[in-house]
């Protein structure tokens, strides 16, 4: 394991570093991503963000977006600069199966490798690690190691700033989710001081959708929501071929399941979606409702305790059935 005196020593000279996380990065993953690359350059680090996959269009205006180099996109490029990387920096993923066949790239890397993650039950493949479930963004742990492990609070500018407000407004529902705290609120506030633009973040992030994508929410809402009183449960699932009709691209599917749970009297909500390879989920939840355990039971995925995801191996109507039959095991709590 690397001790913190050494990471220090590491990054008291310039080095040639490497930042990844998950793969379909959402604003958590990029704006960590790219809050800990402004934070890295200004130390006159040579410093590479590179993505497993592409992401949103509405993340593509972050400050030095421009830099981020995309691993399906540019593979020989991305595995060079992993080979000479002296510090690998894994954001907002514990296992490296989440950053697809980058995940062996880095593996066998010899760079030091430094998790910065919220995630439950990380695997071994660091050598130092800054993580805590309490966190409700890997975006508020960048900004504690910025600030409080390696005491550099001062580098702090509007870039930094800009990014990380993204992360963790992104990652707590806009500061609506329990985990959202006081403490996260004061980071929140510091983050604006340093020149984060509250206001037009929000704007550039939930108001910049496509005609496609609210035609294509329209046809989720009513033609494709299914409620299912007697277990407080909502489901919306979507074919393949309606992906194709509304020309949905990486990003256009982000946060629908939300008006599934925004329903009065909804515990559980479940956005089912047929992709090429897999049918993926993705579970929300009120109060203490485990969508994480039904993701990691019966659906090889896991996550948060209130927002889960997993994919099945099943078709997509049999995996809408598969769901359901579960749900009569978790009654008790869909009905408290």
């Amino acid at each position: 394991m690397l001790s913190l005196s050494e990471l220090k020593s590491l990054l008291a000279t310039p080095q040639k570093i490497v930042i990844t996380t998950h793969h379909k990065p959402d604003g958590d993953a990029m704006g960590s991503s790219l809050g800990l690359y402004a934070y890295l350059i200004q130390g006159g680090h040579h410093v590479k963000v590179i993505t497993p996959t592409d992401y949103p269009y509405f993340l593509h205006w972050l400050p030095n977006n421009s830099d981020v180099i995309i691993y399906t996109e540019e593979k020989e490029k991305s595995e060079q600069h992993v080979a000479e990387a002296a510090i690998v920096f894994c954001l907002d993923f514990n296992t490296l199966t989440r950053i697809n066949e980058l995940g062996e790239v880095i593996r066998s890397s010899a760079a030091y490798k430094v998790m910065i993650d919220h995630h439950l039950e990380p695997e071994d493949f660091d050598d130092y690690r800054h993580w805590s479930i309490n966190a409700c963004a890997a975006a508020q742990l960048v900004y504690d190691f910025i600030v409080n492990v390696l005491e550099d609070g001062v580098m702090m500018n509007k870039d930094i700033a800009t990014c990380l407000y993204t992360g963790i407004m992104t990652d707590s529902g806009s500061f609506r989710f329990a985990s959202a705290t006081s403490e996260v609120y004061r980071i929140g506030a510091d983050l604006i001081d340093a020149g984060a633009e509250h206001w037009r973040i929000h704007q550039l992030v939930y108001d910049n959708a496509t005609e496609n994508r609210l035609r294509f929410l329209g046809n989720c809402l009513t033609n494709k929501l299914e409620i299912i009183r007697e277990l407080n449960t909502a489901i919306i699932s979507v074919t393949a071929e309606e992906l194709k009709r509304f020309e949905i691209v990486t990003g256009d599917t982000e946060g629908i399941v939300n008006y599934a749970l925004s329903i009065n009297g909804i515990k559980l909500a479940a956005f089912i979606i047929e992709r090429t390879d897999k049918v993926k989920l993705s579970l929300r939840s009120t109060g203490d409702f485990p969508a994480n355990e039904i993701c990691k039971k019966y659906f090889n995925g896991g996550g948060h305790r209130n927002a889960a995801g997993g994919y099945s191996d099943k078709n997509l109507e049999d995996t809408i059935s598969y769901f359901k039959s579960i749900l009569p095991e978790y009654k008790t709590q869909l009905l408290q």
